[in-house]
């Protein structure tokens, strides 16, 4: 009973929790900020109670000017090491108790005596005072890829955000430019100061390096998405992705064809493949010829070189076996090799062939006959 009064609190808390947004980019410049102050306005007029808590516009001459019309909460002076700084203040947030907060530089750093390390950790006390927040984020600062980052742009990091208040977030939404136009955007002014484009030019902001951190944004949005999708939309309305499972026999240039046709269709649909051999009774190794035994070896090491999952089971039903394996991984498309024509296979395998083809379709698999 108790677990189910708790399962009932976190129902009740979660609904009172603030909502969190997420702007991601592959580099400065690609219009972060800016994207969080136009939707901004846009809550302002739909009557939404929308708050600045820290936005850094960098003087960019597209992004300054949106601040204006847009409410703010008053930044805390800090003195540390001599020096007067400003940070977010979280308490005068919290007491203002907006309906949404905009907080930019999720990855920043608070000045040594903050209520916080990390300016995340305060979007998180925000999210759970019931106050929604927009934030961004370069992908250079998201700790599972940091290193990969470092070894792309040369430049060492320190300010990282961890993996799971992505997963946090209620929506993710990545701001994508290409190469030339974020170069272009940088060489028009719209990013750094005028004495500071040549060095970027020359280092951060080359095409090569910009196109690696563009595919680490879309990757790493892309499977942000696909978690979502998982957890939240029930399996029945889903969208099917495809997945192939490639069943092969001790044949073994039917099984190599096999093999390399279903990994050509794996990678045309951008999908995982699994490679499945089910051993029957006759086929054990002390049955079969040690050539046979040795071929079906290489099969499945050629289709772990080509990025297959193998499983290998004994089991004398195939067709069952092929059909629970099927759904157990949720695959969307068996691939099987033609069936060979002599009197008694021709009998056993049309047999095979035909429980197998009842089986798929009640429950919505396709079959390909590969050649």
């Amino acid at each position: 009973m108790e677990n189910k009064v708790d399962e009932f609190l976190a129902l009740l808390r979660k609904s009172e929790r603030g909502k969190l947004k997420i702007y991601i980019g592959m580099s400065p410049g690609v219009g972060k900020t800016y994207r969080m102050l136009k939707e901004a306005h846009s809550l302002l007029n739909n009557g939404i109670d929308v708050q600045i808590g820290y936005i850094e516009t960098h003087l960019r001459k597209e992004t300054h000017p949106l601040l204006h019309g847009i409410p703010i909460i008053p930044r805390t002076k800090v003195f540390y090491r001599a020096k007067e700084l400003e940070e977010m203040d979280l308490q005068a947030i919290l007491n203002r108790h907006p309906k949404v907060v905009l907080v930019d530089e999720l990855a920043h750093t608070n000045v040594e005596g903050s209520k916080n390390e990390k300016r995340w950790q305060d979007v998180c006390d925000i999210l759970e005072a019931g106050i929604s927040v927009i934030s961004a984020v370069n992908i250079q600062h998201l700790e599972s890829i940091n290193a990969e980052v470092e070894k792309i742009t040369g430049v060492e990091i320190r300010e990282r955000v961890p993996d799971q208040l992505l997963e946090m977030a209620d929506e993710i939404v990545n701001i994508d430019l290409t190469a030339d136009e974020l170069i272009n955007r940088l060489k028009e002014g719209k990013i750094y100061r005028e004495d500071k484009i040549g060095q970027a030019l020359q280092h951060f902001f080359l095409p090569e390096k910009i196109l690696q951190l563009r595919e680490l944004a879309l990757k790493e949005v892309a499977h942000q998405v696909e978690r979502k999708v998982n957890i939240e939309v029930p399996k029945q309305v889903k969208l099917r992705s495809e997945k192939f499972l490639a069943c092969i026999s001790s044949n073994h240039e039917t099984a190599k064809t096999v093999i390399r046709k279903t990994a050509r269709l794996a990678s045309y649909y951008h999908s995982k493949w699994i490679v499945l051999y089910v051993q029957q009774h006759q086929e054990d190794a002390g049955r079969v010829r040690l050539d046979k035994q040795r071929h079906l070896i290489n099969n499945l090491k050629l289709a772990l070189e080509l990025g297959a999952e193998v499983i290998k089971l004994k089991n004398n039903e195939v067709a069952q076996t092929i059909v629970q394996t099927a759904l157990e991984k949720e695959i969307t498309t068996i691939c099987i090799g033609r069936p060979s024509f002599s009197l008694l296979r021709a009998i056993l395998k049309l047999n095979l062939f035909s429980r197998l083809l009842r089986s798929m379709a009640k429950k919505d698999i396709d079959l390909v006959i590969l050649s």
